[in-house]
């Protein structure tokens, strides 16, 4: 534990913020690592070895006394996500959720902890973002989504490799997407309404998955999120007969292959648009995905430890205040995450 408790870099002079992350993986070990770096007394859980600057544990995470925590961050796969959020959340301690599970938060039973969920780009940021439009314009007449985490170039076979649980992908798929229409909550077979796109230059294709999550409850007459591949990857999913294991192989995250994260949250209000570009190409090593998640997980854990951000109940991301908000955007671009914000005026 040496060199985790420094207090150099605080305004204050106080007891350093013990953190409890659970999961390693891609997200997970850069979470944990920039929280190390930020100070913070970092402990990480998980059933896989990892390499990490942060005081590690190997084993079941749910086996730890998590009340020793001043906070805890919910990093495990999303298929065993919601089991872990429900463990924690009786133990009194406030919990960041990025675990993207099929059951939502929202769906506890008498959590005693307060619990702030979704905090990636999308969902995450893009929550955030959709906010802001509605806090300037009060009800929205559309809102759309749209994200992915790609392989520079296409490669003739997958054009994909996974920055997260490949599984979590496969059930991205596969779930139904709620999306809004015409007023009313609309559930729609996944990987429909496929469609070419620019993505800052490159032609690709977007297709709806269910990301809106929280956000279908949001004042808006039209909302959807959608997924942005390589034309072909989505027709080549829905034709093959592979095994999920098979696609898990398939879809392997390749380090050393460039990459790059995109997004677009566009939000329309009578004739005025308001357009959010975000854009990433990893840097020091570091995946784009694991990055624009990350930067935004970590910018809310540094958020509470400034001042509690709820005392209780179960938050999504849009229901953080809009300094927050802004304090987590302007830690992406700082760090060099380009977001370009713009205001197109109707005629």
């Amino acid at each position: 534990m040496a060199g985790l408790s420094k207090v150099c870099h605080r305004p204050f002079a106080r007891p350093t913020m013990r953190i409890h992350c659970l999961g390693g993986g891609l997200v997970g070990s850069f979470v944990t690592r920039r929280l190390v770096e930020a100070g913070l007394d970092v402990h990480l859980y998980d059933i896989v070895p990892r390499e990490s600057p942060a005081t590690f544990h190997l084993g079941n995470a749910l086996q730890a006394d998590h009340t020793l925590a001043d906070l805890i961050v919910n990093m495990v796969p999303g298929s065993i996500g919601h089991d872990v959020l429900k463990a924690v959340t009786q133990t009194g301690v406030p919990v960041i959720d990025l675990s993207f599970s099929e059951t939502t938060p929202d769906a506890l039973e008498n959590p005693v902890s307060p619990v702030l969920w979704d905090v990636g780009i999308a969902p995450g940021l893009s929550n955030m973002l959709v906010a802001l439009a509605q806090r300037i314009h009060g009800r929205l007449d559309e809102v759309s989504i749209k994200v992915g985490g790609n392989p520079a170039q296409p490669d003739g076979e997958w054009s994909y490799m996974a920055p997260f649980s490949p599984h979590d992908v496969i059930a991205e798929y596969t779930r139904p997407a709620r999306i809004v229409s015409n007023n009313k909550l609309v559930v729609v077979p996944a990987m429909s309404d496929l469609h070419p796109i620019n993505a800052n230059g490159r032609m690709m294709e977007a297709f709806l998955t269910d990301g809106l999550r929280s956000l279908v409850d949001l004042p808006a007459t039209s909302m959807g999120e959608y997924t942005v591949r390589w034309p072909g990857h989505i027709q080549r999913y829905q034709s093959t007969d592979l095994h999920p294991d098979a696609l898990v192989e398939a879809w392997r995250y390749d380090a050393s292959r460039p990459e790059f994260t995109w997004m677009e949250v566009r939000c329309r209000a009578g004739d005025v648009e308001e357009v959010w570009t975000v854009e990433d190409t990893g840097k020091d090593g570091d995946s784009s995905m694991a990055r624009t998640t990350g930067l935004v997980t970590v910018g809310c854990v540094l958020a509470w430890e400034q001042e509690a951000l709820f005392s209780e109940g179960v938050h999504p991301p849009e229901n953080l205040a809009t300094d927050t908000i802004h304090s987590i955007i302007e830690r992406l671009r700082n760090d060099g995450v380009s977001i370009v914000h713009t205001t197109n005026p109707g005629n």
